[in-house]
């Protein structure tokens, strides 16, 4: 018998767990700024309504319906869309042995955070603690300061899985979203009292509506929805195939969504309120010292917590506790994505795939720990991401959309919910997604074809991020070519069990959710009132 959630909250805050990751902290808010500030948001609200959630409805109903993870879920749609499965499958493989890197690395600095032991220059203290090397192709050995916290991270993650769905993944997500709220929490709050808060707010929110006419503006925020649901890459199939049969998804969907897409626009407030006092204790410019991702993390927000006028230390450990709990519940929720291909198509069971995929994932995440690891691991992420898991989505929006009848998941998806999709859902998944999600993946090809990536040497960029991509064709040919057990296409008869429609915790979740996400639109709207205020004055 398939195991299940033991609720539907469990369910709801491991897919959340594994939405709100580190892009939702170090990502969204830069994001924003550099693409129109609080004018963004208007795409990025019509991107949530026509991809993001429409998708995740998409990938719940599959994950539920056919009761297994990507491969043999699609292979059970039709047994020729098994490999889009196991492209999916190694997306999520190649994620998993870089990610943990970066998880390391927070595991370090939350350390470093009660002696803020990267003094006055966290830059040059980030690249010596990496040991960084000039070029990925000059490993320089594993960095003997990483190998515990490595070890660390390897062995929770470990412990987590084996214990399964119920008393490993769920339990976690227990622990760690709370933790994860209150942190972020406080954060908010401690920047939003700071000198020059609303410096950073206005940067991040100041609306240029211009930018609404640019059509890399409409690019980037369905880029962002697009990554930052964990959709396309295996991991909501999976989850949701662990769901009894009566689970309404629509509602799940929407909550997971807008939760997910809340907490983004919360911890943006944080950040850059934060990021806006470090600009006024510098006599700089917002714009000179915000940044995004690892540069973020690592190098301009340990300047910006040293800066602190007091009990630095209390919110060092906040902000790298809060992308400890975020990176550990997306780190499991990418490993389980390729356990369950795994065990649903070879006959073992779910100890046997963990341990048949974290051991050479083990082997491979070696490379992340070298001097050369940071280098490897950036190009890594852009391709896998930009081309990876961009091409995985578009592709399974045109099988689904165009080769597959998306109506019989739309009736799928209306049995038990408590209320209906309509035809939009078809037509956002057969039109809208595909066209944007096309143009996303043509233009990174050709920006990576012609350009490179990042200034890196073209030897590196060949390696590592082709070679990224060629991993994922060569693995989904491979693993979609290999005999399973027998009848594993069929439909299994799986006993079910009932659950509640919607608990009173669901519809807390969903109440907050909103809250931020709303709350994060009032603040913008402010923002804009107080500028076009300042600018009248002026005149």
């Amino acid at each position: 018998m398939r195991e299940q959630w033991n609720s539907k909250l469990g369910f709801l805050l491991a897919a959340i767990g594994s939405a709100v990751g580190l892009g939702n902290i170090w990502r969204f808010p830069y994001i924003c700024a550099e693409n129109g500030g609080g004018a963004f948001l208007v795409p990025y609200f019509f991107a949530i309504i026509t991809a993001g959630i429409p998708i995740l409805i998409l990938e719940y109903t599959i994950g539920k319906t056919y009761r297994a993870g990507a491969p043999t879920a699609l292979a059970r749609i039709n047994k020729r869309f098994e490999w889009l499965g196991w492209a999916q499958v190694m997306v999520a493989f190649l994620i998993t042995v870089y990610y943990f890197a970066i998880v390391v690395w927070v595991v370090s600095y939350l350390g470093f955070s009660f002696t803020e032991a990267w003094g006055k220059d966290p830059t040059t203290f980030f690249i010596s603690y990496l040991g960084l090397t000039e070029s990925g192709t000059q490993l320089g050995g594993i960095q003997l300061n990483l190998v515990i916290p490595f070890l660390i991270v390897w062995v929770l993650a470990a412990v987590i899985l084996y214990a399964g769905i119920k008393k490993g993944i769920e339990i976690a997500c227990k622990i760690c979203l709370p933790i994860l709220l209150v942190m972020v929490f406080v954060l908010v709050i401690r920047g939003l009292t700071l000198p020059g808060a609303v410096d950073g707010l206005e940067y991040m929110f100041k609306p240029n509506w211009g930018a609404l006419t640019d059509s890399s503006v409409w690019v980037a925020a369905y880029g962002q929805i697009f990554f930052s649901l964990s959709i396309a890459f295996a991991i909501m199939i999976s989850y949701s195939s662990y769901l009894p049969k009566k689970t309404d998804v629509v509602n799940s969907a929407f909550i997971t969504a807008t939760a997910n897409h809340g907490f983004e626009v919360f911890a943006g407030i944080g950040v850059f309120s934060i990021l806006g006092y470090m600009a006024l204790q510098q006599g700089v410019a917002v714009e000179e010292v915000a940044g995004a991702g690892v540069g973020l993390a690592f190098m301009t927000f340990p300047t910006a917590i040293s800066t602190l006028p007091a009990l630095n230390a209390f919110f060092g450990v906040c902000f790298f506790g809060a992308l400890f709990t975020a990176g550990i519940a997306s780190l499991i929720s990418i490993i389980q994505a390729v356990v369950t291909g795994i065990m649903d198509k070879f006959d073992m069971s779910h100890k046997k795939a963990v341990t048949m995929v974290i051991v050479p994932a083990f082997i491979v995440s070696l490379l992340f720990i070298t001097g050369a690891g940071l280098t490897i691991l950036d190009i890594v992420d852009a391709f896998v991401n930009n081309i990876g898991v961009a091409g995985c989505g578009l592709l399974e929006v045109l099988l689904i959309g165009w080769f597959f009848s998306p109506e019989k998941l739309r009736e799928a998806a209306n049995e038990y919910s408590n209320f209906s999709v309509g035809k939009w859902w078809t037509y956002c998944l057969k039109i809208v997604t595909v066209i944007v999600l096309g143009v996303m993946l043509v233009l990174n090809i050709k920006t990576y074809i012609t350009e490179g990536y990042g200034g890196y040497a073209q030897l590196d960029v060949t390696l590592y991020g082709w070679g990224a991509v060629l991993i994922i064709v060569l693995g989904s040919i491979i693993f979609t070519s290999m005999k399973g057990k027998d009848g594993y296409r069929d439909l299994s008869k799986i006993a079910e069990k009932e659950v509640t429609d919607m608990s009173a915790s669901a519809i807390i979740m969903m109440i907050i959710g909103c809250g931020a996400l709303w709350g994060g639109c009032a603040t913008a709207v402010i923002i804009n009132m107080r500028h076009s205020k300042k600018e009248k004055q002026q005149q």
